[in-house]
């Protein structure tokens, strides 16, 4: 694209970016709906836990990985405030247009539209961070004795958190527009899109610190591109990894947000080139 392209395709994603932000803060109930299930949520993680630091056969287990009771009850936390980051919620609105033969109208438009469906993708991200994020943390910090959330390591390591998850998002936001160009490709169906969706919630570390995983297992998980989305700042927040390790996490966040961009684009020309619209 020329530079004149380029500065209309960025104007056009502030702007789409900013106008989904707006609308997705409109949903407050929803939003106060999804808080409720994930502080439920969390505090049974939490009892499951403490019942297996306290009182399995090798309770060490844990400690031996690197990671104390209160740092785990704090990465369930994290987890679960940060969910809505994740690419494991997907946009709707978007499939139903590729199902139904809507998308039609978005390749008419005078827009880039992979550039479209990243901003989009990237905004409904946002706006449930902020609505259901908040009141979990808050409830986390008010929960009682060893469930309790626990204070970043330093201010320095959460000015760390939030730059690694401002990174997060731009991660997100890609794998998520790769998982609808294969949408695009219809006689795939959902399978394939299920199966990525599924792959980046468990190495991602939402359903177990990844620190917990087997240790033949670490520098495989270490590296691949899904510990972004919750593990790099998780540990950066509890100070497994210390703030000194901040650009060669970032680094690692933005590589592979720049790798699924790149594959996320030629997956979905190659798709637009075979597409068959359907619906009426």
């Amino acid at each position: 694209m020329s530079g004149q392209a380029i500065k209309r395709t960025l104007r056009a994603g502030r702007a789409i970016f900013r106008i989904e932000v707006a609308s997705g803060l409109q949903y407050r109930l929803s939003a106060l709906a999804g808080s409720t299930t994930s502080i439920f949520w969390a505090f049974i993680e939490c009892v499951v836990l403490t019942v297996f630091y306290t009182r399995a056969q090798n309770y060490t287990a844990g400690l031996q990985a690197g990671l104390s009771l209160p740092q785990v009850i704090t990465y369930v936390w994290l987890g679960q405030a940060t969910w809505m980051l994740q690419p494991v919620c997907n946009d709707g609105s978007i499939a139903a247009m590729i199902t139904k033969g809507d998308v039609g109208v978005e390749l008419c438009r005078p827009l880039d539209l992979y550039a479209h469906w990243y901003a989009r993708l990237g905004a409904m991200r946002v706006a449930p961070l902020l609505l259901r994020g908040v009141p979990i943390l808050i409830a986390g910090l008010l929960m009682p004795g060893s469930f309790a959330l626990s204070a970043p390591v330093s201010t320095a390591g959460l000015l760390a958190t939030l730059a690694a998850l401002c990174c997060a998002l731009a991660l997100s936001a890609s794998v998520a527009v790769l998982a609808h160009a294969l949408l695009l490709n219809v006689h795939w169906g959902q399978g394939p899109v299920n199966m990525l969706l599924l792959i980046t919630g468990v190495l991602s570390g939402t359903y177990l610190p990844l620190q917990l995983w087997p240790d033949a297992l670490q520098p495989f998980l270490r590296v691949q591109p899904f510990a972004g989305f919750l593990d790099l700042p998780a540990r950066l927040y509890l100070g497994v990894t210390p703030v000194s390790g901040l650009p060669a996490a970032l680094g690692l966040q933005l590589g592979w947000t720049a790798l699924f961009i790149v594959a996320g684009r030629l997956l979905m020309r190659r798709n637009l080139k075979r597409l068959v619209v359907q619906g009426g």
